[in-house]
């Protein structure tokens, strides 16, 4: 199950405030808050450089640090490896469906530009 762009952010809202303790908190959930995470980081950069970056490259990007919040976030919530890997799998397909949903469908943008 992919979550879209509002389940992630509740995800992540979820996380950063502290909200979900170890064991109601799975791989699906925590995939949603890092593809989110990967968005807020991959956004404010984007920002600050201020220039415009192909769809492809985006992606691939965001990919990467969605991977990265993964890591971050089941070590905080004492996943083991096998939850480790399928919320990196949900994690991929959630950022590379947001970047889909926000940006090409709602925005029909060619690139990204912030």
């Amino acid at each position: 199950m992919v979550f879209g762009w509002g389940e992630s952010e509740d995800a992540y809202n979820q996380v950063q405030n502290g909200d979900v303790n170890q064991s109601s908190f799975g791989h699906e959930a925590l995939a949603g808050a890092a593809s989110f995470g990967a968005f807020k980081i991959f956004e404010d950069r984007q920002r600050s450089e201020g220039k415009p970056v192909s769809h492809q490259f985006a992606k691939e990007l965001l990919v990467g640090i969605a991977g990265a919040e993964v890591d971050k976030l089941a070590e905080t919530k004492g996943m083991d490896f096998v939850d480790r890997e399928k919320a990196k799998s949900h994690a991929k397909r959630n950022a590379e469906a947001m970047y889909d949903e926000h940006y090409i469908q709602n925005q029909g943008a060619d690139q990204y530009d912030p």
